[in-house]
């Protein structure tokens, strides 16, 4: 059995563990030269609700890039505004420890190897063309190109070509695998009914920044900054992807994050104010390179998909992460992705796919995603066991917890235990 995952972002990367460790053959390809997309630049983990939800992953036998990212972090059980018990891995190490792991696994990976077009029959996939034309067949795929780019779409929902860590103008723009497929996209909106969202945070190169504040940032790995009154602009957190730091909070203060770059939580800012703040006088950015102007704009491609993962309408094929709904975050891509990569082995062997229950907040967030995004004002909000709508639904309904005694527990009352990592052929 053959299983082809397009896109090596965080639930690609899970989707190929668990879909390898079900016993398939694994091939992955990825248009970029480097695992984890956004990932790379990313950080951010087990802060608030996603503490619960990784320690589900790791009880359902899906815990392996938790692992990793928990044994790359650089500060553990750190608090900022809005959010407690943060970890954050350094993204200068994570993507490395990554490959080296699925390599071992025996998982295939293709980098600069871009899927442009599909071969159909009927409800059914055949194959991938690539870019230079060559076609490789498979029997399930999987769907994790990301709902960001092409350029275009930075053109016209932002500020123009950022220049972010996806790099389109080197690699190539994204493709819709299931739109090629003859299934519509649906498309994530801001407030003000323009499609997409910008990403939500920048990096700036620690060297830049004041002796102090990267001593603060190396021992407690956060430092919050006062922004001048004068530049102070809360109708800028309605552009966010992250409505999990769309916080008045986020707005007043500059809020950096110690990632091993120093990450910026606000989707740009102008070099001319930023170097206004005493300590960043030298401020440079180093993702996006356009960071002073503008940020990737994302949700421009997601697929209407059933709660198992797999895209309506095509028998063949499943997504997860940001494609797979208007998900934010590494922790809710690696969630989908694992659930993605398990249901497409059994889906190959003709077996039940599996859905996670409501009991538990892995289940329950990819059910009430895929409810609210067939509404128009859903498709205005963000998903994420960090904060936002969801997180308080987590609260209200008793499904956050830092207990890990208490998550052990109810995953094994379902009878979940390590499911994801059974060996189905």
């Amino acid at each position: 059995m053959k299983v082809i995952i397009i896109g090596a972002g965080w639930s690609g990367c899970a989707a190929a563990i668990t879909a390898k460790k079900a016993g398939a053959n694994v091939v992955i390809y990825e248009k970029t030269d480097m695992l984890l997309g956004l990932g790379n630049v990313g950080g951010i983990m087990r802060n608030n609700g996603r503490f619960t939800a990784s320690e589900e992953l790791i009880e359902l036998g899906a815990g392996d890039l938790i692992n990793i990212t928990d044994s790359c972090s650089r500060h553990k059980n750190i608090d900022f505004p809005g959010h407690k018990h943060a970890w954050l891995y350094d993204v200068n190490k994570i993507e490395p420890e990554v490959k080296k792991y699925l390599t071992n696994l025996g998982i295939e990976i293709n980098l600069k190897s871009r899927v442009i077009d599909i071969q159909k029959k009927d409800n059914n996939i055949l194959g991938i063309y690539l870019s230079d034309g060559t076609f490789v067949s498979g029997d399930v795929f999987i769907e994790t190109t990301g709902s960001t780019g092409p350029m275009g779409n930075c053109l016209r929902y932002g500020n123009g070509c950022s220049m972010c860590i996806l790099r389109c103008p080197a690699f190539g723009p994204r493709v819709s695998i299931s739109a090629r497929a003859g299934i519509p996209d649906l498309q994530g909106e801001r407030e003000d009914d323009v499609f997409g969202a910008f990403s939500g945070s920048c990096k700036l190169c620690k060297e830049s920044l004041s002796d102090e504040i990267v001593n603060k940032l190396n021992s407690t790995g956060v430092v919050v900054l006062k922004v001048p009154p004068e530049d102070i602009n809360l109708d800028k957190l309605k552009l966010k992807v992250c409505q999990q730091y769309a916080l008045k909070e986020f707005a007043e203060n500059i809020i950096l994050l110690d990632t091993g770059h120093a990450k910026l939580m606000t989707s740009y800012y102008p070099l001319e104010k930023l170097r206004k703040i005493q300590g960043l006088e030298n401020a440079k950015y180093i993702d996006p390179y356009a960071g002073g102007k503008g940020n990737s704009i994302r949700y421009l491609s997601v697929a209407p998909r059933t709660d198992d993962m797999k895209v309506k309408g095509i028998d063949n094929l499943f997504c997860a992460g940001e494609k797979g709904g208007l998900f934010v975050g590494h922790t809710e891509a690696i969630c989908t992705g694992s659930l993605a990569g398990h249901n497409a082995v059994r889906n190959c062997l003709g077996m039940p796919l599996l859905i996670l229950p409501t009991a538990i907040a892995i289940g329950d967030i990819i059910s009430y995603t895929n409810y609210k995004m067939m509404t128009k004002e859903g498709r205005r909000n963000r998903y994420t066991f960090a904060g936002a709508e969801y997180f308080k639904r987590m609260q209200d309904l008793g499904l956050y917890t830092t207990n890990t005694l208490e998550i052990k527990n109810r995953v094994n009352k379902l009878n979940l235990s390590n499911i994801l990592s059974e060996k189905l052929i």
